[in-house]
């Protein structure tokens, strides 16, 4: 790896079109992808790459008359000073917010390099078009600040609306199918063991059986049962692990209570009761959810939970007491 002072002016010239191509390369990817969605950042970013793409032209036609066409290959990985990019860019599921400030960390950076490579070039006309490139880059990364303000301002109730729209698509509706899953379908042989048994760790066992077993089959059949590109639902892996942990969460929540060791006085009903007041508070959190992020009525949500959950644990403990 070489530091900056190594290069010769040509190899300054060669990393300059490399990372001109690459950031309107990555300006593009940012726009194509949350074009449907987030129209406002996509014609920002439309902007920016097509900004890049003409000062990519500059430096070429101005190498090209001084070295002709090869250019060496060099790339920011090969000089120091360089901050390493986190490549969201990558990413299946892209984040307009994190794209945004990436933007304006991108401009920066390149009007520091501009200046650095303007300071220690010996060629007039080279400094000269270095120097006005860092210009350029400094006003652009100060517009991707106002623009990215702008846009908030202008779509940001459009575009929140919209990524709340996805997060509860993909993250909120699979988490919340589980948990209460978990919650309320280990109720009954939870609690059935428990009063079939009163062994607290014989009533663990099923119940970490139940949950573990709910949190696999819940998380694949969420997976499977769409790939989300039609839907808009996102990764079916993210959904499957979301829906699979919530309910295994759902399930744990009121088995763990029976860890109370069997040796302790009154420890089957020390553990039953912890385990009831916990499955009050899943059938509470349960409603809040439905109630802050499906648009029920938090009553109407209560009731539909909590009368549901009673029969469930009615049935576990009729059943257990046979």
């Amino acid at each position: 790896m070489k530091n900056l002072s190594d290069l010769d002016e040509r190899q300054i010239l060669a990393l300059a079109i490399a990372n001109e191509q690459e950031d309107s390369q990555i300006y593009q990817v940012f726009a194509d992808s949350i074009r449907t969605d987030f129209p406002a950042s996509a014609a920002m970013f439309d902007e920016m790459a097509e900004d890049e793409r003409e000062h990519r032209t500059m430096l070429f036609d101005l190498y090209r008359s001084k070295f002709g066409e090869h250019m060496p290959p060099i790339r920011r990985e090969d000089v120091r000073g360089f901050y390493k990019r986190n490549p969201i860019w990558l990413s299946k599921v892209l984040n307009v917010e994190k794209m945004r400030a990436e933007s304006e960390r991108m401009e920066l950076q390149a009007a520091n390099f501009y200046d650095k490579a303007a300071a220690q070039s010996t060629d007039a006309s080279t400094k000269k078009m270095l120097m006005e490139l860092a210009s350029l880059e400094r006003s652009h990364g100060t517009k991707a600040g106002s623009l990215n303000t702008d846009v908030t301002k202008t779509h940001g109730e459009t575009e929140h609306d919209t990524q709340h729209r996805k997060f509860v698509l993909q993250l909120v509706q699979p988490g919340l199918a589980g948990l209460v899953d978990g919650s309320v379908s280990t109720l009954a042989p939870v609690f059935a063991a428990a009063f079939a048994t009163h062994s607290n760790w014989n009533t663990f066992l099923v119940g970490l059986a139940a949950s573990l077993g709910a949190g696999i089959s819940m998380g694949l059949t969420e997976a499977l049962s769409d790939d989300g590109t039609i839907t808009g639902r996102g990764s079916p892996w993210v959904r499957g692990a979301a829906c699979g942990i919530m309910t295994a969460i759902g399930g744990l929540g009121h088995t763990f209570p029976y860890l109370v060791p069997d040796s302790w006085a009154n420890s089957f009903y020390i553990a039953t009761f912890i385990a009831i007041i916990i499955v009050i508070l899943e059938l509470w959190a349960i409603a809040w959810i439905r109630s802050k992020y499906m648009d029920t009525p938090f009553m109407k949500a209560v009731i539909q939970i909590v009368i549901g959950g009673l029969l469930v644990f009615g049935i576990g403990i009729a059943i257990g007491s046979a």
